[in-house]
């Protein structure tokens, strides 16, 4: 099995503000996967969040955290859509940055 992607994002928000405008943007940061129908299923445990999103006929999983000064990411890619791993990995930090740097 290959290693999931993960991203950490550092920010200067605070807990409570950076996991309200990840609530905000979920559907935008999992619009990113190719041929995503939305989010399959999420579930807030504390401040992270596991996740579930259907790509291409395929179940991406994954959890986002969110810390004091840091949001991290770790999505697990099935072995047929690996091949878009690291395109995949750069947009959601590009996108994931936006949110948790936007006024």
């Amino acid at each position: 099995m290959a290693s999931p992607i993960v991203i950490s994002i550092p920010h200067q928000l605070g807990r409570a503000e950076a996991r309200r405008r990840i609530e905000g943007g979920l559907a935008k940061i999992f619009g990113l996967l190719p041929g995503s129908s939305g989010v399959s299923s999420e579930r807030w445990d504390g401040d992270r969040l596991i996740f579930s999103v259907a790509a291409l006929g395929q179940t991406v999983s994954g959890v986002i955290e969110v810390l004091d000064a840091t949001v991290t990411i770790e999505v697990e890619l099935p072995a047929v859509l690996r091949f878009i791993a690291s395109g995949l990995k750069d947009r959601l930090q590009r996108s994931a940055q936006l949110l948790l740097t936007r006024k």
